[in-house]
């Protein structure tokens, strides 16, 4: 058994398992060794349709990260984290003969460098995403070989951009060419994903009775927590306090949701949202981010995908006031007032994305913290929505990867190199033994300096 795994803990109950994160004082491998074994690495992807208004994105220069550009502006405090890389590009994204349909390639191919099958119905095609290829090098030794969340519902079947099926604007990760991972948005079911234990029954037992007896997940792992507590030193046992509130935090936010969509007010429009689903789309992202922060920091799982939103995804953003939808805005003809109101929805973006990285960077792990151990890729498969073109794209990673990144820098690469070179390389951090990804040519360089 790994180093890593012999430290994992879990608070057991009916229903209920809830893994915790490393705890020193508790491990069997360090009172045998006193020797500290290296974090594992995590990979994160996350996607926002639509492309993003370049000028606003691109740092002036190369090198140092100094002055960030307005779009890059809300990350500001992980400057030395960020990793942006420009001149990448996504030739699978392309018609290369299929004609419109830009959004729906869009999306198949962030994650797989695959063209996807221009189709409706039953007969889709893509290709495996490089999230289930590192779940495949990393996923046998965690619970979850990955976790697929995203904040906008949406269909796997029917017409959703000029002939191609949903199934392609829908998803970002692909378990095979002809399966996509369909994405969970209600952060109810991810959450009991999460923290579900025994059989199905065993999990759907254990939901019914705390929800018609109005009790916390925790309240089931009680007498585990309890002794755990008794045994653990002093700064674990903090650490341990910590960590089960901020579980009954995220867990009060779900039941918070579920009360606010069944007390909906005389008038208010009905919208298509599970129990769960906050009706706030910022507190909806954060509540997800908080969720896949809690399943690294347990090592849950290693590996998974966000999205923001659909590809093509035509969501107003009241809020920050822009009442247009986002894809009618992409089409901004060059129109400046309507491209600064497309850089206000990009930068909205990027403080939640804010929040999500601050989220990783608030947990210590070992001598460093989450967000080193971690190599978080965000971005989109469009550069500029208007002309829907996929060279360039908007690329930024965040974290050390456990020593293997260099951030704090602008790289530019040359222009047409593939996006799958950097995916190669990721994969190979990730310990996987694949030579080549989609179009690659080889693996990125300069990732470490």
């Amino acid at each position: 058994m790994p180093a890593w795994i012999g430290r994992r803990t879990f608070l057991r109950g009916l229903g209920a398992s809830v893994a915790l994160p490393l705890l020193d004082s508790l491990s069997p491998v360090r009172a045998a060794t006193a020797a500290v074994a290296e974090p594992p690495l995590r990979l994160a992807f996350v996607y926002v349709p639509n492309g993003i208004h370049m000028p606003d994105w691109t740092p002036a220069y190369e090198g140092a990260l100094t002055e960030l550009p307005r779009v890059l502006q809300p990350l500001a405090s992980f400057r030395r984290d960020m990793l942006v890389l420009t001149g990448l590009t996504h030739d699978k994204g392309r018609a290369n003969g299929d004609g419109a349909g830009d959004h729906a390639r869009a999306a198949a191919s962030w994650l797989t460098g695959s063209q996807a099958l221009k189709s409706e119905g039953s007969q889709i095609r893509a290709g495996v995403s490089v999230d289930q290829m590192a779940a495949a090098a990393l996923g046998s030794q965690t619970r979850l070989p990955s976790l697929e969340i995203g904040a906008e519902p949406g269909r796997q079947a029917g017409k959703c951009d000029s002939g191609y099926s949903c199934a392609y604007s829908n998803n970002i990760s692909w378990r095979n060419e002809t399966t996509a991972m369909a994405k969970e948005i209600n952060p109810r079911a991810v959450f009991e994903r999460m923290f579900g234990g025994g059989t199905d029954s065993a999990k759907a037992e254990g939901l019914a009775r705390r929800l018609k007896q109005r009790r916390s997940i925790l309240d089931l792992v009680y007498e585990d927590a309890r002794s755990l507590s008794a045994r653990a030193s002093g700064q674990d046992r903090i650490k341990l306090d910590e960590y089960l509130t901020a579980v009954r935090e995220i867990e009060q936010r779900v039941e918070r949701a579920e009360r606010e969509v069944a007390e909906r007010p005389a008038g208010v429009p009905e919208v298509e949202l599970p129990e769960g689903v906050p009706t706030n789309y910022e507190e909806h992202l954060r509540l997800l981010a908080d969720m896949m922060v809690l399943a690294f920091q347990t090592d849950t799982t290693r590996v998974g995908t966000f999205m923001f939103a659909n590809e093509g995804s035509n969501k107003p953003y009241p809020f920050i006031g822009v009442k247009d939808g986002h894809h009618t805005l992409s089409h901004h003809e060059n129109d400046p007032d309507k491209q600064q109101r497309i850089s206000r929805i990009n930068q909205f973006h990027t403080r939640q994305m804010a929040y999500f990285l601050e989220r990783l960077r608030g947990v210590q792990e070992g001598e460093g913290t989450l967000l080193d151990h971690s190599i978080v890729v965000y971005g989109s498969s469009i550069s500029d929505g208007n002309r829907h073109n996929h060279d360039d794209l908007p690329v930024a990673l965040f974290g050390r990867g456990g020593g293997t990144i260099l951030p704090g820098r602008h790289v530019r690469y040359a222009s047409e190199t593939p996006m799958c070179n950097l995916f190669l390389s990721l994969l190979e951090r990730a310990g996987s033994t694949e030579t080549r990804f989609g179009d690659s040519t080889g693996c990125l360089r300069h990732l470490e300096g």
